[in-house]
């Protein structure tokens, strides 16, 4: 009996992913992204038409913008829907934002493991390093190098180390 209730389990778990809405405007970039590449010319049409058709519903319901020309790596988590826009740009790998985040198409790239907290915006032709933490509020609008923290209006350094802690998953207590 034990084995068939995990079973049942990872299954809800699965599906309760799937039903958040941030999963869904990333689904939706990696699709648009995805049909850009299609090299077929009547199928890119008919797939990209599609996909653009299903980005726009999930951005109306959302509200988080995702240009399709965004290079953007693996492990993007938007935390909080609501006012995130990001234009064409780079982005590394593992980033997350939270809402109210403006990523500019002008900006030169973000690196690996960056965290925006909610309304921090990188504006300009500026660059972001990897294990980056951007505070809440913050406006980029210089160079941030590797392994820091800043926050302010324009953004200052203020700490070193600029480690996101992932914390580990608690399993749910049944009672």
């Amino acid at each position: 009996m034990g084995q068939g209730v995990w079973k049942r389990a990872e299954w809800l778990r699965t599906l309760r992913v799937l039903m958040a809405q941030n999963t869904w405007s990333v689904i939706a970039y990696r699709f648009s992204h995805w049909a850009t590449r299609i090299r077929i010319p009547v199928v890119k049409q008919l797939v990209l038409l599609a996909a653009v058709i299903f980005q726009r519903w999930v951005e109306l319901w959302n509200g988080v913008f995702i240009s399709r020309e965004a290079e953007i790596g693996p492990g993007l988590v938007v935390h909080t829907p609501y006012g995130v826009c990001i234009g064409p740009t780079r982005i590394g790998a593992n980033c997350t934002v939270g809402s109210g985040v403006l990523i500019a198409g002008g900006s030169r790239g973000v690196g690996d493991n960056v965290y925006f907290g909610p309304g921090a915006k990188l504006i300009g032709d500026a660059k972001i390093g990897n294990n980056v933490v951007i505070l809440a509020n913050s406006t980029v609008i210089t160079d941030v190098g590797d392994n820091l923290t800043v926050m302010g209006v324009p953004a200052r350094i203020r700490l070193p180390g600029g480690k996101v802690r992932r914390f580990p998953r608690q399993p749910a207590a049944n009672g």
